[in-house]
């Protein structure tokens, strides 16, 4: 029996690939740094653990949650989000919980694409965009994110009838794989192009709270009339170094919330409710936890920068998000210099073009190894490749 189309069109997973390769290289007795997947290695907070730890002990917990999330919740995600970014949500309305920021962002699509219709991806991007564009049968039309243009898309690079065909604009800052911070001033023209063409656009912004000599990441729904045209993805994964716990959820156009909650209920169960419980204490309990997590960022982020340069890399690194996004040395293409650096120094990074056809020439580096760790990687990089001609 033949799968689906889709399905038969579906490569592997990025990091189901990674992980394999970590695997076959464990079973040759290689010590592996992984540099590659951007899973926090810090430990969720106590105060968070200690919430779910109790939470678990009551038997209400134990039953069917809401698909859409505990109004507690939301609430609180509403709260933090008038804190953060002074923007007011209806948490009845305008907020839906996730099973992780992950599987809404793969379900808008199944939400709004009929066959033939177009979502406007980033490239190089984060594969779920894509990925869920795919299986509900759409198009993805490639903005591509190019260093000149600081990696943000240029819209009017965007042809209208493409445009006038889209029905979602995904966007990503600061952005994954590159690092990149928008500005208020980009989304105001964001909104402005999905007013002009009845766009949707999907925002997400898991890192927002990770940033680096003094930036500050904005929300896309503080720009006025933002939540006419879109909606926001996050989640407490890497604010709060949640990852495993996964949850997290969708704010904005209560239109498109009360949609994606209506492909939920048809599809999963929500999310256990003392994760939701976990993650209002997470929410409105004390941040200091979230400056000391970026703290840690910033002395691993000099560390790769220091890294890089004794190599022959002068990079300026990311404004925000775990990552650092580097051009690959002259004469390799990115699978080519991954392979490199496993082989001859046993270090995962990710090959850029696993990110898109934009991606290519590049690779990522995740900062979710500890600092001796990291050292460690850039030593063992030195030794095997010494100087790189960039």
């Amino acid at each position: 029996m033949n799968e689906s189309i889709p399905m038969q069109n579906l490569p592997p997973y990025l990091f189901a690939r990674i992980e394999k390769k970590i695997e076959q290289a464990k079973e040759q007795g290689i010590d592996i740094i992984n540099l590659g997947i951007g899973d926090p290695d810090l430990p969720t907070p106590k105060h968070i653990v200690d919430k779910m730890a109790l939470s678990i002990y009551d038997s209400a917990t134990h039953q069917y949650p809401s698909s859409v999330g505990r109004l507690d919740f939301r609430a609180s995600v509403a709260g933090w989000y008038k804190k953060r970014f002074n923007v007011d949500l209806d948490p009845r309305s305008e907020v839906v919980t996730l099973i992780g920021s992950k599987e809404g962002i793969a379900h808008i699509s199944f939400a709004y694409l009929d066959k033939g219709d177009v979502n406007l991806i980033p490239d190089p991007g984060y594969p779920v965009y894509g990925i869920g564009t795919l299986l509900a049968g759409g198009t993805s039309y490639v903005m591509p994110l190019l260093e000149k243009n600081n990696f943000l898309p240029d819209l009017d690079k965007i042809p209208s009838d493409v445009a006038e065909k889209a029905k979602l604009m995904f966007l990503n800052y600061p952005n994954n794989p590159t690092g990149a911070v928008a500005d208020l001033n980009f989304f105001k023209k964001v909104v402005d192009f999905a007013k002009n063409y009845d766009i949707l656009v999907c925002h997400d912004g898991p890192y927002s709270e990770i940033t680096f000599d003094g930036v500050k990441a904005p929300s896309f729904l503080e720009i006025p009339g933002a939540k006419e045209v879109g909606i926001e993805f996050h989640s407490l994964s890497k604010t709060y170094n949640m990852t495993g716990w996964r949850i997290g959820w969708a704010v904005g156009q209560a239109k498109a919330i009360e949609a994606l909650g209506r492909i939920k209920s048809n599809l999963d169960s929500g999310v256990f409710e003392a994760i939701q419980y976990a993650g209002i204490t997470a929410l409105e309990g004390p941040q200091d936890c979230v400056a000391e997590i970026c703290k840690v960022y910033q002395e691993r982020k000099d560390v790769v920068q220091k890294g890089l340069r004794k190599m022959g890399w002068n990079v300026k690194g990311p404004q925000g998000s775990l990552y650092f996004w580097v051009p690959v040395p002259s004469g390799y293409t990115s699978e080519s210099f991954a392979e490199e650096v496993l082989d001859k120094a046993g270090v995962i990074i990710t090959q850029g073009n696993g990110y898109g056809v934009y991606g290519e020439g590049y690779f990522r580096i995740a900062m979710t190894v500890d600092k001796a760790r990291m050292e460690e990687a850039f030593e063992r990089m030195y030794q095997a490749l010494g100087k790189v001609n960039v």
